[in-house]
């Protein structure tokens, strides 16, 4: 049972998923900054949504923290590179909210086309506006979309049912996903040339903080009107309302500023700009899924598991293809650990079948994780198994083979560094089996004790390893033998109920014929 702090409100069903797991889930809500680094200490988990500020003091006040969850998409509230300098995961819920989002945003762009708060705010006041309020339609006019992943190609798909032509902005997807999506993918100057709505849908980095700003709004197609339901601060504000001023803008619709709340903006003097406070995930859909995927994510983190959305990951988000793969791929890590006497300089991570077209980087940080689980008393996580490596040495070269692999099975992971290799596969999509050590085909085995014996490949061998065996007080519980491809020498994989006992593996080696034996556990 571990202990989870919750400083914001959550959906309740995500904390009670957390305590069927058997976790003590403790709601400290409003917590200041001194409260936070209180209440932090022993917590296993932290979970927030916007307001909590988890900064590196936070970090270095937590002990034994493994992970922070931020039931949102944005993780701008969270020091992301001190969370991983300390082994701390930073999940999030990038799938909570998108529908939400890409809602809001077609409301601010109908808001904005057709004038319908001014309106409103005239009719309740007891003024008859019709002809100050005319509009625009959407039809036949090009959306500009800057940032075409989850939200913005939502967005784009709903507005192509509006009649209106998509362009697009994003250097991270393909033109054939633009294309799949009814978008032309062009660059950012030219996506803003022929925009006449352009809305944002970009993540907060240090390189898109101010991205549209006075230099590419000076470029922008007369009469555009901008859209930013993603994150404050994208959009330099100043720079928008002299765009307004000087009419190259004709109006705007925001949900999100740079000083969440406001105290004041230039934005809100123009009667063209509609805003309303950051109510792109305010939805009740978006919050219950949102308190349960960020649930789910702390609970497969508190598991030791690979969580699918990591936000200080080197593989980010895992292909679902791909998830079955990484608790072998991290069998296979701890296996090769253990054989390696020493680690060599490099270790390489081949992915051979269908499975090397996908996103594969997942299998390389499992194999990491349990190879240092074995060679390393430090607590050994997916975010800090890298730094582990660099720290060693240890240069990680990640290599897929598309085509199904030489050995005859579909798909094939294998580890190989300096004088030893394993590899892997799954039976039926789903049993894990090592099927190679050392370039000798074998199938190991699963058992907590064993012992891997190579040997030359003659007469009597499997006698002398078992009468050894036998005076020790082992009795055999598996047997699985393999020879080399080259020949002339041979392998066997035996498994046990009971620790090895001292000097086994010592006889071992030194029986005429053995070439090496190695004692392994837990793998």
């Amino acid at each position: 049972m571990a202990r989870v702090l919750v400083t914001e409100t959550v959906s309740p069903a995500g904390l009670d998923l957390l305590r069927a797991a058997g976790h003590d889930v403790d709601v400290a809500l409003g917590l200041a900054h001194g409260g936070l680094l209180d209440a932090v200490r022993g917590a296993a988990a932290l979970i927030v949504r916007s307001a909590t500020q988890v900064t590196a003091e936070v970090f270095d006040a937590a002990t034994g923290l493994v992970v922070v969850g931020r039931a949102g998409i944005g993780v701008d509230n969270i020091d992301v590179a001190a969370a991983t300098r300390h082994g701390v995961l930073v999940v999030n819920a990038p799938q909570s909210n998108v529908l939400s989002a890409a809602e809001h945003t077609m409301a601010l762009m109908l808001a904005q086309a057709r004038n319908i708060p001014q309106a409103h705010a005239a009719l309740v006041a007891g003024r008859w506006e019709r002809s100050r309020w005319e509009g625009v339609e959407l039809h036949g006019k090009v959306l500009g979309v800057v940032g075409l992943g989850r939200v913005g190609a939502l967005v784009a798909q709903r507005a192509a049912a509006f009649g209106m032509r998509i362009v697009a902005y994003d250097p991270y997807i393909s033109a054939e996903r633009a294309r799949q999506l009814g978008a032309e993918l062009l660059g950012l100057d030219e996506v803003v040339g022929r925009a006449d709505f352009l809305t944002i849908h970009l993540p907060k980095t240090p390189e898109t903080v101010g991205l549209i700003g006075a230099d590419i709004l000076s470029r922008a197609k007369p009469g555009v009107r901008v859209l930013n339901a993603a994150r404050g601060g994208i959009v330099d504000e100043k720079a928008l309302a002299e765009a307004l001023a000087a009419g190259t803008v004709a109006g705007a619709a925001l949900d999100v500023f740079d000083q969440e709340p406001p105290v004041a903006s230039p934005l809100f003097e123009y009667d063209t700009v509609v805003v309303t406070p950051h109510l792109g995930a305010s939805t009740r859909e978006a919050q219950d899924k949102a308190g349960l995927s960020i649930a789910e994510q702390v609970r497969l983190a508190l598991a030791g598991e690979l969580v699918p959305f990591a936000v200080n990951l080197a593989a980010a988000e895992v292909p679902d293809a791909v998830h079955p793969w990484v608790p072998l791929a991290e069998r296979l890590g701890r296996l090769w650990g253990s054989l390696v006497p020493e680690l060599p300089s490099v270790l390489d991570v081949e992915v051979e079948g269908p499975l090397a077209d996908h996103d594969t980087r997942a299998l390389t940080l499992a194999a990491l994780k349990g190879l240092f689980a074995m060679v390393t008393d430090e607590p050994v996580s997916y975010v800090n198994a890298p730094r582990l490596a660099d720290e060693r040495g240890l240069a990680v070269r990640s290599t897929s083979a598309p085509a199904p692999a030489s050995t005859g099975y579909v798909n094939l992971v294998t580890l190989r560094g300096g004088a030893h290799a394993v590899a892997g596969t799954l039976f039926g999509g789903r049993e894990p089996r090592v099927v190679m050590v050392d370039d000798h085909d074998i199938e190991l085995p699963l058992a907590r004790w064993m012992v891997i014996v190579h040997n030359d490949d003659r007469v009597g061998m499997v006698a002398a390893v078992a009468t050894i065996l036998a005076g020790a007080g082992l009795n055999i519980v598996d047997l699985k033998l393999g020879r080399s491809a080259e020949g002339g020498t041979a392998m066997m994989a035996l498994s046990f109920e009971q620790p090895i006992p001292v000097g086994v593996v010592e006889a071992l080696r030194a029986t005429a014929g053995i070439l090496d034996a190695v004692a392994l556990s837990d793998v």
